[in-house]
């Protein structure tokens, strides 16, 4: 008889138990090929080159290499690194859901943890009870900033966009009319994750209002 598919008919005897489960495995991959969808998700940040806007999965991959090569300014230095990689890389899986929300977009921003929240729950419940609960724990330690690692990985998360709108002359912030009050204020929570890094995000954000690719507040 052939074969189909994930059958097990030449099984030998005890095989069975030294096996993958196959149903799990059928679970993981499922949810592996639905993350693919992060790709097509387009964020407001454009490219360093200004070709194109970033999309999510590279924004997470980016964020995960930050991760492994400044964990040594986070406060405190020593940190679970693994465990802040885990969350940077799922993170923005929920966009896939809601799409990437624009950070200075005051009027969504109420219903953001909301929407987030209710998609994380639908997301990771494709998977195995167990790495549903692990995944699921650990978008929310993100989103609530509860631990260091939480912390520093929320700061690495908006100090990218932050590197990116920099050194292309402002195009992101620029072409949704931000201004330096709002950049100042949304990004001072990098601070609670690396009072290093803040500190040289800072001295960018007041370089970029000198360079003119960041509008102080009408009227000021």
């Amino acid at each position: 008889m052939q074969s189909q598919g994930f059958s097990m008919t030449h099984e030998k005897p005890g095989e069975r138990s030294r096996s993958p489960n196959v149903k799990r495995l059928k679970l993981q991959v499922r949810f592996i090929l639905e993350c693919d969808k992060l790709k097509r998700v387009k964020r407001r940040t454009r490219l360093l080159d200004r070709s194109r806007r970033e999309n999510s999965a590279e924004h997470s991959w980016h964020l995960a290499l930050m991760a492994l090569l400044l964990s040594e300014h986070a406060s405190p230095a020593k940190l679970d690194l693994p465990k802040v990689i885990q969350m940077l890389l799922i993170h923005d899986l929920v966009e896939i859901e809601v799409g990437d929300l624009f950070l200075y977009d005051e009027s969504i921003q109420r219903e953001k943890a909301v929407q987030e929240r209710r998609a994380a729950a639908n997301f990771f419940s494709m998977l195995p009870s167990d790495q549903c609960r692990k995944l699921q724990s650990l978008w929310e330690e993100f989103e609530t900033r509860r631990t260091p690692e939480a912390r520093f990985a929320a700061a690495l998360d908006r100090f990218q966009p932050l590197l990116h709108n920099y050194y292309t002359e402002g195009a992101a912030w620029r072409r949704h009319g931000v201004t330096s009050n709002q950049v100042l204020q949304v990004n001072r929570r990098i601070s609670e994750g690396s009072p290093v890094i803040w500190e040289f995000a800072r001295k960018l954000i007041h370089d970029s209002i000198r360079k003119g690719y960041l509008p102080e507040p009408k009227g000021k």
